[in-house]
């Protein structure tokens, strides 16, 4: 590593200031092509220091010390796993159990009466807080009897495992009714005390996998009766939001519904949706 004062090629004192590694402006563009062709994620500049905290990881468990030499490695040499660890790192897994929870009704009253399989998509499953909630609305809704499948995807495998295993922090859980405490988990003893597992009746009913949403191609599926799709546009372009909605459009039944993020307006975006409520669309 040069003792070199840093210039415009390499990056001002302020970002090297008390840091072990050195994340130049370029190399800043590097990793933000690279997140975007293989994620569609588009990484604004303040992001700069995220990028340097959560994918220093890897830079400093590889024994580097210089960013650039990681993306070189990783562009040349680069393994699926490594790959993998790159796209971990970069993406933003914010959830937690009934968040937005005005969704959860609307899909209840939207399933209600239904006599034939009831299929719901996560297609930001993160740690699978928003999939269990599903799950738990519709056995609430339709009763232990009915066809219920819950689908939930992410481009995250680290969330995915954590999603799969489906044991949280009773303190994750503390804002849940009594209820729905007693019916849907089962709280850890000895070594696993302050942690709940999701019971079997959820379980049964829920699967997970891995899914790039800009990926090339979806495995073809049976049409859901909603989707959730929230809080993960904000992270594409308008292009590539555009182009994720028509394929979720094709994968929805003629009365199906799409959930939003808070933030999101589809409207704008795709003339395949139209708003039917609060952050929540149907297709034109």
């Amino acid at each position: 590593m040069s003792n070199a004062p840093p210039d415009a090629s390499t990056g001002s004192f302020a970002g090297l200031l008390e840091r072990d590694l050195l994340l130049t402006d370029a190399d800043f563009t590097r990793v933000s092509q690279l997140i975007y062709q293989r994620a569609g994620i588009v990484l604004a500049p303040h992001k700069r220091d995220m990028v340097y905290s959560r994918l220093g990881r890897r830079v400093r468990s590889l024994g580097l010390t210089r960013f650039s030499d990681y993306l070189t490695r990783l562009e040349l040499h680069g393994n699926a796993t490594e790959w993998i660890a790159f796209t971990n790192a970069l993406t933003t897994n914010l959830t937690s159990f009934f968040r937005e929870a005005y969704h959860f009704p609307l899909l209840a009253q939207h399933v209600t009466g239904r006599r034939g399989p009831v299929r719901v998509w996560s297609a930001a499953a993160s740690t699978g807080e928003e999939v269990w909630s599903i799950a738990i609305t519709l056995l609430e809704t339709l009763g232990p009897q009915a066809d219920i499948e819950v689908l939930g995807t992410d481009i995250d495998t680290e969330a995915l495992r954590r999603a799969r295993a489906g044991i949280y922090p009773q303190e994750l859980l503390r804002d849940m009714d009594t209820g729905r405490l007693k019916r849907f988990f089962l709280k850890g003893a000895g070594q696993h005390s302050g942690f709940a597992r999701v019971r079997p009746e959820l379980t049964s009913r829920v699967r997970f996998g891995e899914l790039n949403l800009v990926a090339p191609a979806w495995q073809d599926s049976e049409p859901f009766d909603a989707i959730f799709c929230r809080n993960v546009m904000i992270y594409f372009d308008r292009a590539t939001q555009a182009r994720v909605l028509d394929r979720l459009a094709a994968c929805l039944k003629p009365d199906g519904l799409l959930f939003a993020g808070h933030s999101e307006n589809f409207s704008q975006i795709s003339t395949r949706f139209r708003l039917r409520g609060q952050t929540v669309y149907t297709l034109s």
